[in-house]
């Protein structure tokens, strides 16, 4: 098991692709705390897999608000003596062309997607640096290196982690702490879900691999770059996306 004794946070972590990264952590022997808005599916996910060999607890994060995401790395550490791992996947999603994007729909987009990120990874890198050493991964996506017509807010947003990703990298480095990112494309999430049927055929057929991508292929690459295995690299953003951004 890869992540044998190690500590996670996993923001996002009630479902998709933070579902089904916790899942692969515990597979991979990591305790994990969930940190996600919903109650009932968080809770859930804890009570399945939580056990006397990997301790799995959820709590309830905002992670646009700086005070829950110190109380989420003080009870991380606080229950399992350390922080090894966090995964900064909570995310939300912004359809609107640019000039019907209401400025408060975009702060929001860049105040989830972008600042969460930050803010999180400020958090943990704290108690990384106290423990020795750690790693951080951030989700971004494809729309973090390429553009897309009526994503102005998103792709501004997913971007900014691209970069940060590689700062941070660099300004810790020193410390033992890796930084990488998961850039996806698109995955069949519930987010992804609601789209109609005709849009997910337009959405898959940008992916030459002839599919989307499924929450646990995402989550292996998460747990690559968790791992041992991906110790000499940091700094990188790591594409999970069929070959979108190949084309």
């Amino acid at each position: 098991m890869r992540l044998k004794g190690k500590t996670a946070i996993v923001t996002g972590g009630a479902s998709g692709i933070g579902e089904a990264t916790v899942r692969e952590m515990v597979k991979e022997g990591s305790h994990v705390l969930i940190a996600d808005l919903n109650d009932s599916a968080g809770q859930k996910l804890a009570e399945e897999l939580n056990s006397s060999e990997t301790k799995v607890f959820y709590q309830r994060v905002n992670v646009t608000n700086e005070e829950d995401i110190a109380n989420m790395v003080e009870k991380a550490v606080a229950e399992f003596g350390k922080l090894d791992i966090i995964f900064n996947n909570a995310g939300i999603g912004s359809i609107a062309p640019s000039i019907e994007l209401s400025y408060e729909d975009w702060k929001k987009t860049i105040s989830v997607n972008l600042d969460g990120v930050f803010l999180c990874a400020k958090h943990a890198i704290k108690a990384m640096i106290k423990n020795g050493g750690g790693s951080v991964i951030n989700c971004a996506s494809i729309l973090g290196h390429v553009g897309q017509a009526a994503t102005a807010s998103y792709s501004a947003a997913k971007g900014g982690v691209v970069n940060l990703t590689r700062t941070l990298a660099i300004e810790y480095a020193k410390e033992n702490i890796r930084v990488n990112a998961v850039c996806p494309g698109y995955i069949e999430t519930p987010l992804l879900n609601q789209l109609d049927e005709a849009t997910k055929k337009h959405l898959t057929s940008l992916h030459p691999i002839g599919r989307l991508g499924k929450p646990e292929e995402v989550a292996k690459a998460v747990i690559f770059l968790a791992s041992d295995d991906a110790s000499f690299i940091t700094g990188a953003n790591l594409l999970v996306d069929g070959g979108y951004t190949a084309q």
